[in-house]
């Protein structure tokens, strides 16, 4: 398991210059569209870096905007940070970045159905096909891949049912047969898990989830390597994508606490789990720290430390015992987002539509994220909602 040692330090330290801070705490909030220069010559010099960590053009950023992505750089270990309005953006703007008509990717089966969608409704029309593999198949990945597959796309742990993947392994294979990796790294934030020390090539974020933290602002990131920083920094530009100062000042904010934050989440979401693991109606937990979620043992060996998601499965159900689980919760509110100090919950009868190479005949399946309230008050709101689900079965 790699060190997380000085990883506070890094988080409270990181993006502070004083070109950034300009003598303050924090750096400055900049607003700009348009940057004028002094004379052509400073044009001219600007325009030779394009905007790399220099003014240049409200779109390729201010000085707030570089104290974030020099800040995220570092968290994740990699070679440059490019910003988007939200997650699905990042995932979306680093696929037309790389792919072209006539290539092939490989993706998880357990994905985050936006991006499903956007495979699935949009890069079929531009000839980019599409093969989902099953999320625990590890090595095995040498078996889908053809002569066009041109991205692995992976998410570890995988959404709803959060299995954990063997990234090592698959990243082996990838490099073998000229396969570029990408990862969503949200659950990962960077913290616990940085993939590109286990040889990802570009490793993508909702920042809007535990970078931000507060559910107030929309935002995604991906990290790159070496190799492919240059092509992906230059096609984001290209594809107009871009943030406010505002959000990347928010972003900053939510950074410097998100270590904190994170101990508390998983304190608490552990805790939690431990308690509806020993409850009747609940056949399973899907928290990557315990051993009955796939995968557990790659997470052992590679993460720092889990957070405030997890799942759990249920024996039994149906629709209307589902829904009024879900009414009847107080404190945990529905929504389909993570990440900010509230808890949350979704519930899916089936993973209909959410799955096309691996089947589910297991029970309904719950997610909650576990936010910062007191844990006896959420495990009360719990117990009170499990009874309900009991009655209408």
């Amino acid at each position: 398991m790699s060190s997380k040692s000085n990883k506070n330090t890094q988080l409270v330290s990181s993006g502070r210059k004083k070109a950034y801070t300009h003598g303050v705490v924090n750096p400055v909030v900049q607003r700009a569209s348009t940057i004028v220069f002094d004379t052509v010559a400073d044009l001219k010099e600007a325009a030779k870096t394009r905007g790399d960590k220099t003014l240049f053009y409200g779109r390729r950023g201010t000085t707030t905007h570089f104290a974030l992505q020099e800040a995220i750089t570092e968290l994740e270990g990699g070679e440059g940070c490019a910003l988007y309005p939200c997650g699905a953006a990042a995932i979306s703007q680093v696929f037309l970045s790389f792919l072209k008509t006539g290539d092939h990717i490989l993706m998880v089966d357990n994905v985050y159905e936006p991006t499903r969608d956007f495979c699935d409704k949009i890069l079929v029309g531009l000839g980019i096909t599409t093969t989902y593999y099953p999320p625990t198949i590890g090595a095995g990945i040498k078996d889908y891949i053809q002569p066009n597959t041109k991205v692995l796309f992976l998410e570890s742990p995988g959404s709803i049912t959060m299995e954990v993947q063997d990234v090592p392994a698959m990243v082996k294979v990838a490099n073998e047969h000229n396969v570029m990796t990408m990862l969503d790294n949200t659950y990962g934030n960077g913290l616990h898990y940085r993939p590109l020390e286990h040889g990802v090539d570009i490793s993508i974020q909702a920042a809007t989830k535990y970078i931000v933290g507060h559910s107030d602002v929309m935002m995604g990131v991906a990290v790159a390597n070496k190799k492919y920083w240059p092509t992906l920094r230059e096609n984001s530009y290209l594809l107009g994508q871009c943030t406010s100062a505002d959000d990347a000042y928010l972003a900053l904010r939510g950074l410097r606490t998100m270590g904190v934050r994170l101990n508390q989440h998983e304190k608490a979401a552990i805790e939690v789990a431990k308690w509806l693991e020993q409850h009747e109606l609940v056949d399973h937990i899907r928290h990557p720290a315990f051993e009955t979620c796939p995968g557990h043992e790659f997470f052992k060996r590679d993460f720092d430390g889990s957070n405030g998601l997890f799942s759990f499965v249920m024996k039994t159900g149906n629709q209307k015992a589902i829904d009024a689980f879900l009414d009847s919760l107080e404190h945990i509110k529905m929504g389909f987002s993570w990440g900010g100090f509230e808890s949350l919950v979704t519930a899916n009868l089936t993973m209909k539509g959410l799955r096309s190479n691996t089947g589910w005949d297991l029970g309904p399946v719950i997610r909650l994220h576990i936010g910062l309230e007191d844990v006896e008050d959420l495990i009360s709101d719990l117990s009170q909602a499990l009874e309900v689900y009991k009655q209408h079965l």
